[in-house]
């Protein structure tokens, strides 16, 4: 572990490799698990807000379900989350063909939100948990993601690398780049 800024980050992001692989596990973070996506407090207030824009790219249980439950719930854990379809499939995922993909982010792609998806989506399989005077930033391994990790070692691609995007998106332009100086010195 090493500290950046306000935020304790676990090793594992620099040195593990990862690179999700749709065709292998097609999407299956989006379904297997028994929690919705965890959400920030302004990505609560942001769902409600684009719900009726992301609706049409919904199924009818995932649209149902948001329904019923709202565009957010508490999970188990007392922490605001995506509603899920009958405790499995978060309720914003759709299918191309057998790969599940995820309705906002359809939505983003096509301009109609201008927001990609949950930040916890986008920063998979790193995980961060906020504390009150620090975040702490961790590797997430999950036995649906090894195809991930398979290409992300044939790829020699390691995980902060792959979440370049989700991680300025996250912590900024200026903490990323400090995140690289370690991962340079680390490397020697």
């Amino acid at each position: 572990m090493f500290q950046l800024n306000k935020t304790i980050v676990s090793e594992d992001i620099l040195e593990k490799e990862f690179v999700c692989n749709l065709s292998a596990c097609k999407g299956a973070c989006c379904v297997d698990g028994d929690a919705g996506a965890p959400l920030d407090a302004s990505e609560v207030e942001k769902l409600k807000e684009i719900y009726p824009k992301v609706k049409p790219f919904l199924r009818k249980e995932g649209i149902k379900a948001i329904e019923e439950q709202g565009t957010s719930v508490v999970g188990l854990d007392g922490e605001q989350e995506t509603p899920l379809i009958d405790g499995k499939d978060c309720a914003y995922v759709i299918f191309d063909k057998k790969t599940a993909l995820c309705g906002i982010e359809q939505a983003y792609n096509q301009g109609i939100v201008d927001w990609k998806k949950p930040v916890s989506c986008h920063l998979y399989p790193v995980r961060v948990k906020e504390y009150a005077d620090f975040s702490a930033v961790n590797y997430h391994k999950w036995h649906i993601c090894d195809d991930a990790c398979s290409l992300g070692k044939e790829l020699d691609v390691p995980v902060y690398k792959f979440l370049k995007e989700a991680l300025i998106r996250k912590f900024g332009e200026q903490w990323y780049q400090d995140l690289e100086k370690v991962a340079q010195e680390m490397k020697g």
